[in-house]
C-alpha cells in the first residue's frame, strides 16, 4: 500500500519538494514551436506550479521566465514584445531572453543599475517543433534527452498536447497500466474486430495478462504477455522514462515511433504531450472501431494560466456520456480513447488516496514505478544524487516500445533486445557524425 506520505512525495511538484526538484533536473517539454512568433503575443505557462511566460524575441529566440517583473512584480503577460526584449508596461524595464535588464525608462541615466538586475529566467531550446525548458541549476545544464520519436523531424511527426485535470502521477499511471485497454477501450470488442493477420486481437482475446518488469537506467520496463499461436506469446512492452515520459506500446513495435509526457503544469493539472509518427496505421485501425477514435476537440485557447489544449468533452458535461451507446454499442458510451481516459482518470479526483487502493497482480509496473520514484526523489531530497538518466542523454538509446509475437520458451528481455536489435533507431542522433 502506498502511505500519505509516500502520496505526498509522488505527487507534489512545487520547487522545495522532493519530487519537484527532482524534476527540475530534467528538460520539460514546454509548447509548440508554433505557439510563439517573433514579436509576437506572450503565453501563459504554468510548469511544476510557477507562473512563467513564454516569449519569442525578434530573432527568433525563445524565452520562459518568471512571469513577475522584478521591480514591482507586474506581470510580463502585459509586456510589449519589442527589439529582442520583453518591456514592462508599468515602469518601462526590459529584458532579454536571458533575463538581463536592457533598459531601465524610468530611470535617469546618471542613476542607471540594470546591470545589476536580472529576471528569473531558465535556459530553453528547441528541437523538432517542440519548445524545452530547464528550470533547474542554470549553470549545469544537460543537453537534451535522446528519446527517438524527439529526435524525428517535425515534418515527419504528430505533435499534440491536452490537459488534463488530475495530477502528473495518476494520468501516467494510466498509461503504464496496459491491462485496462482490453477493457476500458476494447471491452466491446472480440477477436473478429481486428485483423485475421494482426497480433492486436490477442489484447481481447485474453484480457487478463501476465507480467515481467525490470528498473533500467532510464527508468522502467515491463512487458505484459498473454498466449498467442501455439508455442508463442503476445506481448506488449511498454517503458517508464524519467522523469515522467512513457513510451506506451500501441502498435507493433517495428513502426511504434511515439512518445508521451505527462508535464505537472502544478499538482493538480497536467499537460500531455503526444508525439507519434505521421500516417500511423494505428490510428487508421482505431477511428474504425466504434468509440475508437483519437481525434480530440478542443475548446477554443483561452490567455489564462490553464487556458491551453483544453478538450471539449470534460467533466462539466459528464465527457457525453451516452448511457443507450453504452448499453448497445460500446463498454463505455464514452468517444474517443483519450476522453475515456481522461474520464477516469480526472474521475479520481485532483489527487487520488492510494491509501484506499487495493492493488493486484497487473499494478506491478504501477507499483514498481512508485518505489523507483519514492527512492530517487528522497536520494536526491538527501545528497543531490541522480538518475543517470539526469546528466546521460544517451541512456534513452535504443529504447522502443510496442507489441510483438515471441517463442514462450525465450526469455522476454532476449526477445525484445533482439527485436530492437533488427529494428535500430533510423534517426540520426543529434552527436551523430555526417
Amino acid at each position: 500500500m502506498t502511505t500519505n506520505a509516500e502520496n505526498e512525495t509522488l505527487t507534489r511538484v512545487a520547487a522545495g519538494t522532493p519530487m519537484g526538484d527532482l524534476m527540475r533536473q530534467y528538460w520539460l517539454p514546454a509548447a509548440k514551436s508554433g505557439e510563439l512568433a517573433a514579436d509576437g503575443d506572450p503565453l501563459r505557462l504554468m510548469l511544476l506550479g510557477e507562473k512563467l511566460i513564454g516569449f519569442r524575441d525578434t530573432s527568433g529566440r525563445v524565452g520562459i521566465m518568471d512571469h513577475r517583473c522584478p521591480h514591482r512584480c507586474a506581470s510580463l503577460f502585459f509586456g510589449r514584445n519589442e527589439e529582442d526584449g520583453i518591456r514592462c508596461v508599468y515602469h518601462g524595464w526590459k529584458f532579454d531572453v536571458n533575463g538581463n535588464c536592457l533598459d531601465q525608462a524610468n530611470v535617469p541615466p546618471h542613476q542607471d543599475f540594470k546591470h545589476k538586475v536580472k529576471a528569473k529566467a531558465y535556459k530553453t531550446e528547441e528541437r523538432n517543433g517542440l519548445i524545452w525548458v530547464f528550470m533547474g541549476d542554470q549553470d549545469n545544464v544537460p543537453a537534451l534527452p535522446e528519446i527517438e520519436a524527439t529526435l524525428i523531424p517535425d515534418a515527419e511527426m504528430e505533435i499534440g498536447f491536452h490537459q488534463r485535470s488530475c495530477n502528473w502521477l495518476q494520468a501516467i499511471e494510466g498509461e503504464i497500466d496496459t491491462s485496462h485497454v482490453g477493457l476500458l477501450h476494447y471491452g466491446n470488442l472480440d477477436t473478429s474486430s481486428f485483423a485475421k493477420d494482426g497480433i492486436r486481437k490477442y489484447s481481447v482475446a485474453n484480457r487478463a495478462p501476465e507480467y515481467k518488469t525490470a528498473e533500467t537506467d532510464y527508468g522502467f520496463m515491463y512487458g505484459a504477455h498473454r498466449p498467442a499461436d501455439e508455442g508463442n506469446l503476445y506481448w506488449r512492452v511498454a517503458h517508464f522514462l524519467f522523469p515522467f515520459w512513457a513510451l506506451p506500446p500501441v502498435n507493433v513495435i517495428e513502426s511504434n515511433f511515439m512518445a508521451r509526457a505527462y508535464v505537472p503544469m502544478d499538482d493538480t493539472q497536467t499537460m500531455i504531450l503526444v508525439m507519434v509518427i505521421k500516417n500511423d496505421p494505428y490510428g487508421r485501425e482505431v477511428r474504425a472501431i466504434p468509440g475508437g477514435s483519437m481525434d480530440l476537440e478542443y475548446e477554443p485557447n483561452l490567455t489564462d494560466w490553464y487556458g491551453r489544449w483544453r478538450l471539449t468533452a470534460n467533466a462539466g458535461n459528464d465527457y457525453m456520456i451516452d448511457r443507450d451507446v453504452q448499453r448497445n454499442e460500446t463498454f463505455t458510451g464514452i468517444h474517443g480513447i483519450v476522453v475515456q481516459d481522461h474520464a477516469v482518470n480526472e474521475g479520481m479526483g485532483p489527487i487520488v488516496d492510494r491509501t484506499l487502493e487495493q492493488l493486484a497482480p497487473s499494478d506491478m509496473m504501477i507499483n514498481r514505478v512508485r518505489r523507483l520514484l519514492i527512492r530517487c526523489a528522497h536520494a536526491h531530497a538527501k545528497d543531490g544524487s541522480l538518475p543517470a538518466s539526469a546528466s546521460d542523454p544517451q541512456v534513452y538509446h535504443g529504447i522502443r516500445s510496442g507489441q510483438y509475437v515471441a517463442p514462450a520458451d525465450l526469455d522476454w528481455l532476449d526477445a525484445y533486445a533482439k527485436i530492437i536489435a533488427d529494428n535500430p533507431v533510423r534517426y540520426p542522433l543529434p552527436d551523430a557524425a555526417e
